[in-house]
């Protein structure tokens, strides 16, 4: 046979290997796209996790029906604040909205205070809580706003009738099985459910930097339900930044505190020394009707103890003091 003959026998010989070749090819591309379309190994523990999740997020948001309406939180909505020392006041020099009685002394521009740990509030109180207080206390609850949804902040009560729902409410704190840990334990040791100092109440809305605003030094839109026509949901501004993570601490209603409105510089001791029933309660935070300049963290404004208002209403603290 001749070199050519030879030559085009391997060719043809070569034929079937190249084709098989390709075709074992393709087979492996096409199984491993099958392979890859597939749900990998583990996958479904993923979806179940992202389900998990969801579900938790989902038991997490709202408010607890066997526990007084309170946030369905793992601290029934209380926030710890850390204690320690934080700025009170205004300097003018640093914020021009400034009112003089907001200037700590004479001497002085601002005070420093000192806190224990104590927990506060992430929510105003709502609707819903104070029915379920006046459920029980009918007699105590007259002329207060209990209309319209239960997660509005609530409005139309007095001074006293908020002190009322905080005694109320510690004595529930203290009989309850599921009072979270740390929070029975500062009520063993002489903690009490009561409405926030203005120490208490300013620390926790400005933190320990001094800032003039909950989630700063300047205004900023959205952060808070001001210079508007009404009352929002609790927690409805979304300000992730705010101090703490509380919600509402600017706008939305002022805020009745346990303190007297005397001049500054402030001393706790003071909130224990009124006897007269013509004092005014300092209250907090302005409210929805407020311009910016009412919404800062150091407004200092003052309250009748009988005086009932649409936009007054308050939040709830645990406290040694």
């Amino acid at each position: 046979m001749s070199s050519e003959n030879l030559n085009t026998a391997a060719q043809q010989e070569k034929v079937p290997s190249r084709t098989i070749g390709m075709t074992i090819m393709v087979t492996l591309i096409l199984f491993t796209a099958f392979w890859m379309s597939r749900p990998q190994t583990g996958s479904s523990d993923s979806s179940d996790a992202l389900i998990y999740q969801e579900t938790a997020n989902q038991e997490t948001a709202g408010f607890r029906s066997d526990a007084w309406q309170l946030p369905n939180s793992n601290m029934l909505g209380f926030v710890k604040i850390p204690a320690g020392e934080f700025t009170m006041g205004s300097n003018p020099a640093l914020d021009r909205m400034a009112y003089d009685n907001e200037r700590w002394s004479l001497m002085r521009r601002q005070g420093s205070v000192d806190l224990p740990d104590y927990y506060i509030g992430k929510y105003e109180v709502t609707v819903a809580q104070i029915s379920s207080w006046a459920a029980q206390n009918s007699n105590l609850a007259r002329g207060i706003s209990l209309d319209g949804d239960g997660v509005y902040p609530v409005t139309q009560i007095t001074w006293p009738q908020a002190v009322a729902y905080a005694n109320w409410l510690d004595q529930q704190l203290r009989n309850y099985d599921e009072t979270p840990g740390e929070i029975a334990q500062l009520l063993a040791n002489g903690g009490r459910v009561t409405l926030p100092s203005e120490a208490e109440w300013e620390k926790a809305a400005r933190g320990t930097d001094g800032r003039i605003f909950p989630w700063g030094f300047r205004p900023q839109a959205g952060m808070a339900n001001y210079s508007s026509g009404s009352a929002l949901a609790v927690g409805s501004s979304n300000c992730p930044q705010c101090a703490y993570g509380l919600s509402d601490m600017a706008g939305n209603v002022w805020e009745f505190t346990r303190s007297p409105m005397q001049e500054y510089p402030y001393d706790a001791s003071d909130d224990f020394a009124v006897t007269s029933p013509d004092t005014l309660w300092v209250m907090r935070g302005g409210s929805y009707s407020d311009e910016v300049n009412n919404v800062r963290t150091a407004i200092r404004g003052g309250v009748d103890a009988s005086v009932r208002s649409s936009n007054i209403g308050f939040r709830l603290v645990i406290s040694s003091l």
